[in-house]
């Protein structure tokens, strides 16, 4: 049976985490219930919780959306159908109305989608799907909220007849106004509505000679206000006919409501199922806030909490644009319990809370911001003992408050706790206070308990490094500004910094000497020992971090590398298929040449015709069948890849134009070198040199040793002339 105490969900601000999930509800009745959400007592229904909300996160993520749920609040209706004899009004026919169509479309579509929502689906089976509600109240009410004149026959006659009554009341005042207006008794507005009858506007000179009821007159006494004679009879006609007509529309009502009334209960289900889709909506909003996943939840007694952020940080610190450092807690049956220690304001309090509070979130069904490799277990309670602890209405001590707290501890704590504890042992004098503390730990150590605990005492640091199953941790600090890194560190105790804090702060260093001399020597050796182990590891950090960010550039570049060879491989086959086929054209060119050659010989048809079609045979054979379509693409493929080359190939020409102009405007500059026989010489873009061996006409023979070769003086740049 999991319980956890309320005051341990106060001192995790969980309350404030249900306050800012209640504002992702749509629904006056779904905020009120966000706002009591509390962890399950059960393992199943906080599985079956966890599973509701992850199945409505993951509609967000594709096209199937689930239907609104939007309704309203039935709870005034739900009451009356209860009292014998009362009816509902229209307004709250067509609440139910509406309410029995959405629940009817949320079950169904969750029936239809049940791969993608099983949970849910799970979830909706248990309610009933029927129209009978929607048929009855659509029957009598039309989409205006208007009772039908259909709704019964006898209604159906009365509206007949006040429509008839209604004519001639508007005939006989018709009558009535001509009549007096020829006789130039009415004022200029001739008539008005007064209790919503229609009335002549008669000057009060000539209001004894009109026929009718008087129904007032004019603030300035110039007009009195007559119902005709001959409308009056009317009139009341149409009274009666109208008072029938509510009577008739209150037995409607009331034979609908009974009709309606033994369904009470599953109208109630319908008003609670989407109340409930109403917060699971609301915890799945939340989550998609913060990008909040469902971690594996393990059988054995493990958590590992990678990157996990404090949600209530994490959105505050969204809202101004500034980051959040998440961090990784392990805790396990051979490291069940964390002792974080190091100067304050280094995150060690977030740490700690980020844990409880993420713990008790799922523990309520809610999912939380870790990476998606994190593992959670559940824990039957979890206790805290955090922040300012005096108890003024008890009239307790910092201290005994928590020496109570600790009572406490000890009556619940056991292998299925998760205990969190700020600050442990203060209040009291340092070393009593930290003795107790120590003794208190050993126990909830012997216990196998789990849990975080922050501290400066140092007893406490030592126990944890003794103890096989209890480790030390800190928050980092840069050794140099002695600023917070936020980052929990496991393995060491962390330095409070007690004299580099009050140094930098500007403490005279003659005092801090003083209160290094009152103390312990041991102590400081011990204390000075970590805070250099602290910088040392900050070091490693760095360095960590730096080999971190270098690794990722050379993948990056190497991607980068890997792409741009893909390319240029494609590019070669491109080329490389243009050069087949530009091959193969030279090749057929050839052999038709050879033809042409042949028969402008022999001049011989015959031979020739029979050489063409044979070559055209052989070329076929090498073609596949392909479709026009086909045929097209290659087509256009292959001048894709003409047009690169071809774009490629001018600009190098342009290249190599310009290199020669410039050589050539080199060489007229510079005063060529006449050469001689002896001279080492290359040709121009040539690697291979030789020697002149002899020089005719403007022509040397080049010796390059196993050949020689003639060549044009122009074209040959002196290497090293010959030596006199």
């Amino acid at each position: 049976m999991i319980n956890i105490h309320e005051k341990t969900l106060q001192d995790l601000e969980f309350p404030t985490v249900l306050q800012q999930v209640s504002e992702h509800c749509i629904t006056p009745l779904g905020n009120e219930k966000a706002l009591e959400i509390e962890p399950y007592k059960t393992k199943e229904q906080l599985l079956f919780s966890l599973n509701l909300t992850n199945d409505y996160v993951s509609s967000f993520y594709n096209d199937n959306r689930i239907p609104n749920h939007s309704f309203d609040t039935i709870s005034k209706e739900i009451k009356l159908l209860k009292i014998e004899n009362t009816f509902l009004d229209v307004h709250g026919l067509k609440k139910i109305t509406a309410m029995s169509a959405t629940v009817n479309e949320l079950v169904t579509f969750l029936k239809k989608f049940e791969e993608y929502y099983p949970h849910l689906n799970d979830f909706a089976s248990h309610i009933e799907v029927t129209k009978v509600f929607i048929e009855k109240i659509n029957a009598i009410i039309d989409r205006f909220g208007d009772i039908k004149d259909n709704a019964s026959e006898l209604l159906y006659e009365l509206r007949q007849s006040i429509n008839k009554v209604k004519g001639k009341i508007n005939a006989s005042f018709a009558t009535a106004l001509n009549m007096y207006h020829g006789l130039e008794y009415l004022d200029d507005i001739r008539e008005t509505v007064v209790d919503n009858k229609r009335v002549l506007a008669v000057k009060a000179m000539y209001r004894r000679k009109v026929k009718g009821s008087i129904m007032g007159g004019s603030k300035t006494g110039s007009i009195v206000y007559i119902e005709p004679e001959a409308t009056i009879q009317h009139t009341r006609e149409l009274n009666n006919l109208e008072y029938e007509e509510s009577e008739e529309i209150v037995r409607i009502l009331k034979e609908v409501t009974n009709f309606i009334r033994p369904f009470t209960p599953l109208l109630k289900d319908y008003q609670e199922f989407l109340i409930n889709i109403d917060v699971i909506s609301a915890k799945a909003k939340y989550a998609q806030s913060m990008d909040a996943i469902l971690p594996e939840i393990s059988e054995d007694r493990s958590m590992y909490l990678r990157d996990a952020y404090h949600p209530l940080l994490y959105l505050n610190n969204l809202k101004k644009h500034e980051k959040t450092f998440p961090q990784t807690v392990t805790l396990e049956n051979d490291s069940r319990i964390i002792v974080i220690s190091g100067p304050n304001a280094g995150g060690k309090s977030i740490t700690l809370k980020t844990v409880g509070l993420l713990q008790v979130m799922l523990q309520s069904g809610m999912l939380i911001p870790v990476h998606e490799r994190s593992k959670v277990c559940l824990f039957d309670r979890v206790l805290s003992d955090i922040g300012d602890n005096q108890s003024i209405e008890n009239h307790l001590s910092t201290y005994s408050y928590r020496l109570k707290q600790m009572n406490y501890f000890l009556k619940k704590c056991n292998k299925n706790t998760l205990f969190l504890i700020d600050e442990f042992g203060t209040g009291s004098d340092p070393e009593l206070g930290g003795a107790l503390a120590e003794t208190f730990l050993e126990e909830f150590y012997h216990r196998e308990a789990f849990g975080i605990i922050t501290t400066h005492y140092s007893n406490l640091k030592i126990l944890a490094n003794e103890m096989p199953h209890m480790l030390n941790a800190n928050m980092l600090f840069d050794e140099r500004t002695l600023e917070p890194l936020f980052k929990l560190v496991i393995g060491q105790a962390g330095s409070s910094f007690t004299f580099e804090v009050a140094q930098k702060n500007g403490i005279p260093y003659s005092l801090i000497n003083r209160a290094k001399k009152k103390i312990e020597r041991s102590k400081v050796r011990f204390d000075a020992t970590i805070a250099k182990l602290q910088k040392e590891r900050s070091k490693l950090e760095k360095t960590g971090q730096s080999l971190k960010a270098n690794e990722k550039k050379k993948i990056e570049e190497a991607d980068k590398l890997e792409e741009i060879n893909n390319r240029i491989q494609k590019k070669l086959e491109s080329y490389q298929e243009l050069y087949d086929s530009n091959q193969r054209l030279i090749y057929l060119g050839q052999k038709v040449n050879d033809l042409a050659e042949k028969y402008f010989e022999n001049k011989q048809k015959k031979p020739l015709m029979s050489e063409l079609f044979k070559l055209v045979q052989i070329e076929n054979s090498k073609r596949k069948r392909v479709s026009a379509k086909q045929k097209r693409v290659e087509k256009a493929k292959e001048k894709q890849v003409q047009q690169e080359v071809k774009k490629k190939v001018e600009v190098i020409r342009k290249k190599k134009k310009a290199e020669k102009s410039a050589t050539e405007h080199n060489k007229s500059e510079k005063p060529r070198h006449i050469l001689k026989v002896g001279d080492r010489v290359r040709m121009e873009d040539g690697r291979a040199i030789g020697s002149i061996d002899k020089i005719e006409k403007n022509k040397a023979v080049v010796n390059y040793g196993m050949f020689t070769t003639n060549v044009s003086l122009d074209q040959l740049e002196l290497v090293e002339a010959v030596k006199k």
